[in-house]
């Protein structure tokens, strides 16, 4: 990721936020926001993600802020780590570089009433079945296989069209973003290569940085949310962290394609052909939500398939039904992908084109999008770190509501490229280094291993620090990672 320091203008705010003024560039609309302190800022300027919050500035009909979270990275069009919400009414535009090409990239976590105590003697065994229960790697295929009208299903139904084969329950779906189904898909909007690509990959991690994680609540934070989100110290939990796979990077790619010839039909002017993109109102624009949320369905319907096979692996290995077992699931949380909601703009009610890229939706309590038994708390927010350290449980905020249209960071973010990691860091070592600190990983090749070390991430603490400061979401608890697969 190092590369030329970025010597754009950086106005510190306070301790957790700098400002790039919108008189950096002719034609950026608003002012940009980082939320970093001093320590990460500096990391943060040696690539060229802030000269992209700049870039994404100059979206047609951007309202407030182009933001960036502690996690920002350099990324396509967008960083990884931005949101920004543009203004439908006022031809607000949707990006699908501020989206990403892995669509609903997410994370669930699932509670035990199992303890550390309990596991310990079968961590190795657990790690093992999990390992061969659950598909991982480039373009690993499932057991859950699915024919072409059963695929256009899944488009459609999403996480629902997997508890309705037996693959979870009802709780399930009250306990994920948009209930696991986004309203408006459309399967005609997709190509044959998308269709095949994702045709033998439901219920599959996939590789790079998706993982599943048996984890061990090590501190809490707040313990009045913890007892009523069912969380203790000791507790194990899973995570579980994967997206919409080839199918979502596909519908990507032949949308980047489709959507070129809009800059000029709709006279849009953006520094950086990568921001391409269509007003929402727009019959193009309208045609890619559609295809995107296709892939946000395949890719909650995949973690929900993820999730069956992880709760089969342990209930071979405890040999308990997985309800008796406790593993229920506290959230499922989104992390690329644009939303239609409503937001006070300047005192008014507006409709938004939120666009989260690397970033969490945190709404605040009361919030209708929130499952009963949250709305006095607010959204479960998780917060993924590296298999070295650490990943937390937080709660959105009325104070994310009003700064950053109800969105958080995403995860630790990177600090070294893919390629970077490979030539720093060798897996047998990191294997053996994790394994003293009683982490066991399985990987589907070594090259995984040295590409996720934890060296090649920011520290997930200080990133959530940050946040946490800054007011945009509040600690619950901090997990520590015992067994880890990786695709």
């Amino acid at each position: 990721m190092a590369g030329k320091v970025w010597q754009g203008p950086l106005e510190k705010i306070d301790d957790q936020r700098w400002r790039i003024p919108k008189s950096y560039k002719p034609g950026m609309r608003v002012d940009g926001i980082i939320y970093a302190d001093e320590k990460l800022i500096k990391d943060i300027r040696n690539d060229q993600a802030l000269e992209q919050v700049a870039n994404v500035a100059f979206l047609p009909g951007i309202v407030n802020y182009s933001l960036g979270m502690p996690d920002i990275h350099w990324g396509y069009g967008f960083p990884i780590g931005g949101v920004a919400a543009t203004d439908i009414e006022a031809g607000g535009v949707v990006s699908p570089g501020g989206v990403g090409f892995d669509i609903n990239c997410g994370v669930r976590l699932v509670r035990t009433n199992l303890t550390f105590e309990e596991i310990k003697e079968r961590l190795e065994f657990l790690t093992t079945v999990l390992y061969q229960t659950v598909p991982s790697g480039v373009g690993s295929e499932g057991e859950i296989r699915v024919n072409a009208k059963e695929e256009r299903q899944i488009l459609l139904k999403g996480a629902r069209w997997a508890v309705e084969k037996g693959f979870g329950s009802e709780e399930d779906l009250a306990h994920t973003e948009e209930n696991g189904q986004m309203q408006g898909a459309d399967p005609d909007t997709i190509s044959d290569r998308a269709f095949e690509r994702g045709k033998a990959q439901s219920g599959t991690l996939g590789s790079g940085n998706h993982f599943m994680e048996v984890q061990m609540v090590e501190d809490i934070y707040d313990f009045d949310a913890a007892e009523r989100l069912n969380i203790f110290k000791n507790q194990v939990t899973l995570m579980i962290h994967t997206g919409s796979r080839g199918f979502g990077y596909q519908v990507c790619e032949d949308y980047i394609k489709k959507l070129l010839p809009s800059l000029n039909k709709h006279g849009i002017q953006v520094p950086d052909r990568q921001l391409v993109c269509a007003p929402v109102n727009s019959p193009e624009g309208q045609e890619y939500l559609a295809a995107m949320k296709c892939a946000a369905n395949y890719a909650w319907a995949n973690r929900q398939c993820l999730m069956y096979l992880a709760r089969r692996a342990f209930e071979k290995v405890f040999n308990r039904s997985y309800s008796a077992l406790g593993m229920n699931l506290v959230y499922d949380v989104a992390h690329n992908i644009a939303k239609i909601e409503t937001h006070k703009v300047a005192g008014k009610d507006k409709k938004l084109c939120v666009h989260r890229k690397g970033a969490t939706r945190a709404f605040g309590p009361g919030h209708p999008a929130l499952p009963a038994e949250y709305k006095d708390l607010g959204q479960p927010v998780i917060i993924p770190g590296d298999m070295g350290r650490n990943s937390y449980l937080l709660l959105g905020s009325q104070k994310a509501m009003e700064d950053t249209f109800g969105s958080t960071c995403h995860g630790a973010g990177r600090l070294k490229s893919r390629h970077e990691a490979m030539k720093n860091y060798n897996a047998s070592d990191l294997v053996r280094e994790l394994r003293s600190k009683g982490i066991i990983v399985m990987a589907s090749s070594r090259g995984t291993i040295s590409e996720e070390a934890p060296g090649a991430y920011k520290d997930v603490n200080e990133v959530v620090d940050v946040v946490a400061k800054a007011g945009i979401a509040k600690k619950v608890c901090r997990m520590r990672p015992l067994g880890v697969i990786k695709g």
